[in-house]
């Protein structure tokens, strides 16, 4: 596939298919991602994987935590100033729009947020930590290595999902993995086939043009 049309078919998956993933294709592009580029070559991702059989179990015990948890860092600022306010009300009017919740359905749109929760129904889950010593560039290595494996995905007929949700939930997480109390937990990301009969993966969010972000100086 050409890379432009990888980019672009690259979507949040808000409704995966059963069908399995084998840990030998996800170990594959973990490999690969791990090209991305990092800073002084510190690489400080730390990847736990939780498959098939393990991710039912993984399901099971989260029914048995409390529902939330204090997240360790703050997902969007207090007072998020425009136009990122905008733009992000707009992509959840636009979500619920193309699955027919309106507005005044609390409940809907709570259902509907629970599928979190749920991985959407994928089949697989990848669960990125850092260790609580790196600063903000390593942070930002980490979210090149989440778009090079989303991408990669895509590329092997995948889709993802990836997810802050889970900051929200970082104790249950970190108890099933085993993950040490040196690594934070940023994202967990669902990975599986794509429902394309799912009317939410019809979804495709809107972008600033290039003359609302850049300056050609």
């Amino acid at each position: 596939m050409e890379l432009v049309d990888t980019i672009y078919k690259r979507i949040s998956v808000r409704q995966f298919t059963s069908e399995p993933v084998s840990d030998d294709v996800i170990r594959k592009l973990l490999a690969d991602a791990s090209r991305a580029p990092s800073g002084g070559n510190v690489q400080p991702w730390r990847i736990y994987v939780v498959n098939g059989e393990s991710l039912t179990k993984m399901r099971e015990f989260l029914a048995t935590q409390p529902p939330a948890d204090e997240p360790e860092y703050q997902i969007y600022p207090d007072g998020l100033s425009e136009p990122y306010r905008t733009a992000r009300f707009q992509l959840g009017e636009q979500m619920y729009a193309t699955l027919g919740i309106a507005r005044e359905d609390k409940a809907g749109r709570r259902a509907q947020f629970a599928n979190n929760n749920d991985f959407f129904n994928a089949p697989a889950a990848i669960f990125c930590y850092v260790d609580r010593q790196m600063n903000s560039p390593q942070w930002s290595d980490l979210g090149m290595f989440l778009q090079t494996l989303m991408l990669l995905a895509v590329d092997q007929g995948l889709g993802t999902c990836a997810q802050e949700y889970w900051s929200v939930r970082h104790k249950a997480v970190t108890e099933f993995v085993g993950a040490p109390e040196n690594e934070m937990l940023f994202c967990g990301m669902a990975l599986g086939h794509v429902d394309e009969s799912a009317p939410v993966n019809s979804l495709r969010s809107e972008r600033f043009s290039v003359d609302e972000f850049a300056k050609f100086v």
